[in-house]
């Protein structure tokens, strides 16, 4: 059983590590409470060649597996960039995988190219106000119409929408109580975001606010059928093939950010003194700090073993599963501590720990809630019986 990285993973964790240093805490910090995109940040990773890091190299990208990914992503958010860094370049990274595996070669020519260089921003529209993590009960409604696709429908918390050129829009074309089965019906598009048709609107929310969250309204956007991705009715089993990477990658964010979080708080346990001694020697402060450690440690080789499974084709789901939900718990509770072992000042945006708290909380809800990964453990790895 060997726990080492690759040569070359290691070489770009390295390498990413050290681009994402650049960028201090200060310059997330202050695009946070701007609620301005971190255009720089994001160029350089373009210009670094990390966007493209799964996507085939006929297309122009490093045709590399999720552990590479993983590691790219846990490293910006290791580096006090948080969800901030990891959400600017996150659907880029993975996201583009329904339109690789099902996509027409000529919908993929068309635009992977230009996704992997970064000239080109996108988004992903499933979720809906009235639907939830019930993707099968969407309404977001695509009439064919010869050569092309009427839609309208609404779609909510989009990120990137504001900055997005194409957006990964998945519909349904035959209504639910039409459906066979409830899975049927639901098809996939990637094409245009045309602001002429689809009203984008920010919404207002707690943190990594860098990054837009958007409601979509969409009122007769048309979309060629050239811009469908596989075959009409397929559209919900093409997104779950990337729905288990998608937790890893989720899950190395969270892992870094803790790690980020673990940073902060051991330094300042170290230099804060207090009664004549650094507060770091109080076991009041230590304890806390080694038990989140240890939980970081333990969900990082739960994620280790959910990448490895699927770079090498083999069922993960269990797995991806478990590190979503370790990860999220481990980088919380760290981020919680931190706050904590700062007092006062933890509370305050100087010392950053308050933002890698806000953003930690949000990967106990996103893209799943805790509470879905234990449905699906209970259910499909216990043998319950389904609670929802």
């Amino acid at each position: 059983m060997d726990f080492d990285l690759m040569e070359d993973q290691q070489s770009i964790k390295d390498a990413v590590t050290e681009l994402a240093s650049r960028f201090s805490d200060e310059y997330w910090m202050q695009h946070d409470l701007d609620h301005e995109f971190p255009t720089e940040f994001y160029e350089a990773l373009a210009s670094g060649g990390w966007l493209g890091i799964t996507t085939p190299e006929e297309y122009g990208g490093g045709g590399m597996g999720i552990t590479e990914a993983s590691l790219i992503l846990e490293a910006v958010s290791a580096s006090g960039g948080g969800m901030n860094a990891a959400s600017a370049i996150h659907l880029t990274i993975f996201g583009m995988h329904p339109v690789i595996v099902h996509g027409s070669e000529e919908l993929k020519k068309r635009n992977l190219p230009r996704v992997v260089d970064g000239s080109m921003h996108v988004c992903f529209g499933v979720t809906e106000p009235d639907a939830g993590l019930d993707t099968t009960r969407i309404t977001t409604f695509a009439q064919r119409d010869g050569d092309h696709y009427v839609v309208n429908g609404r779609k909510v918390w989009i990120s990137k929408a504001q900055e997005s050129e194409k957006i990964l829009l998945l519909t349904r074309t035959t209504k639910f109580e039409d459906s066979k089965k409830k899975t049927d019906g639901l098809t996939l598009f990637f094409t245009d975001l045309d602001r002429n048709k689809i009203d984008v609107r920010g919404i207002k929310k707690m943190g990594r606010n860098a990054i837009s969250s958007n409601e979509l309204f969409i009122d007769d956007l048309h979309i060629p059928v050239e811009d469908r991705v596989g075959e009409e009715g397929q559209g919900f089993r093409y997104i779950l093939d990337g729905l288990n990477p998608e937790r890893m990658l989720v899950a190395s964010e969270a892992l870094g950010l803790g790690r980020a979080a673990m940073r902060r708080a051991v330094k300042y346990g170290n230099d804060r003194h207090v009664f004549g001694r650094p507060i770091g020697m109080n076991q009041g402060i230590q304890f806390p700090l080694a038990d989140s450690m240890m939980k970081l440690d333990a969900a990082e080789m739960m994620l280790r073993k959910a990448t490895w499974l699927y770079d090498n084709h083999r069922d993960s789901a269990r797995e991806a599963n478990s590190a979503k939900y370790l990860c999220a718990e481990a980088g919380f509770d760290a981020a919680d501590r931190a706050l904590q072992v700062h007092g006062g000042m933890g509370y305050s945006e100087e010392y950053h720990v308050a933002r890698y708290f806000r953003e930690a909380r949000l990967l106990k809800i996103a893209p799943l809630s805790q509470e879905m990964v234990l449905n699906y453990i209970g259910s499909h790895v216990l043998g319950l019986p389904r609670s929802y």
